[in-house]
């Protein structure tokens, strides 16, 4: 099968967006979503930086930590039926759920392997300009790395009832949802949705590779 081209930063970065992207606590339920994003930027990075337990590689901490920290606020639906693409409409509700809850489990154990690398970044937090009544926005920032060119990250959000989610992640121009579509695409080509639905099934019950080194 043909491997989908990837942007040279993606796989870095894409980690990184999510590591430390997006999480609220009830008590702010109701933050702008540039002021949620960086409040918890923040927090998720201190955890990163001081957690002995992520320090040390701890798999539970670390899913822990995403599942309560990150999880909650992105939109997966919105985000899988995306990634889908036009199959999404053909799959039957209970596909639809199963995509959701694969591709979810995919994202979780992905960037649970990349948390613990992310030490001394600098995230710079660009202006955002949301009348009252907006229910879609898009939050820019900019990652500073150590010895590296800063990096744009954008987060496409929109507003659920009092709650604003994370529905895409944008890495120097490159959407998490479109690059991970161009997969999708071609499993559903040669297997038809339920191929994609047993693909995610066997990568998430595949042993979890060792974590890469840490990016000081």
């Amino acid at each position: 099968m043909q491997r989908t081209h990837r942007h040279p930063v993606f796989h870095w970065l894409r980690a990184a967006a999510l590591a430390v992207g997006l999480a609220a606590t009830a008590a702010h339920a109701q933050d702008a979503p540039d002021a949620l994003v960086k409040r918890v930027s923040e927090e998720v990075l201190q955890i990163a930086k001081t957690d002995p337990r992520v320090q040390a590689g701890d798999r539970a901490r670390v899913k822990e930590v995403i599942d309560t920290k990150l999880a909650p606020h992105f939109d997966f639906e919105r985000m899988t039926a995306l990634a889908v693409g036009r199959a999404w409409r053909t799959a039957t509700p209970e596909q639809q759920q199963q995509l959701i809850e694969q591709f979810r489990t995919l994202l979780s154990r992905t960037y649970s392997n990349a948390f613990v690398q992310y030490r001394d970044q600098q995230i710079n937090y660009k202006p955002l300009r949301l009348e009252p009544s907006a229910t879609d926005a898009t939050v820019r920032t900019e990652i500073v790395r150590p010895g590296g060119a800063p990096v744009q990250i954008d987060y496409s959000m929109s507003k659920k009832g009092n709650d604003w989610k994370a529905y895409d992640v944008i890495v120097g121009g490159v959407s998490l949802v479109t690059n991970y579509r161009d997969e999708f695409n071609q499993q559903v080509q040669s297997g038809g949705v339920e191929g994609l639905v047993k693909s995610l099934t066997a990568k998430n019950a595949a042993p979890t590779p060792p974590p890469p080194p840490a990016v000081k």
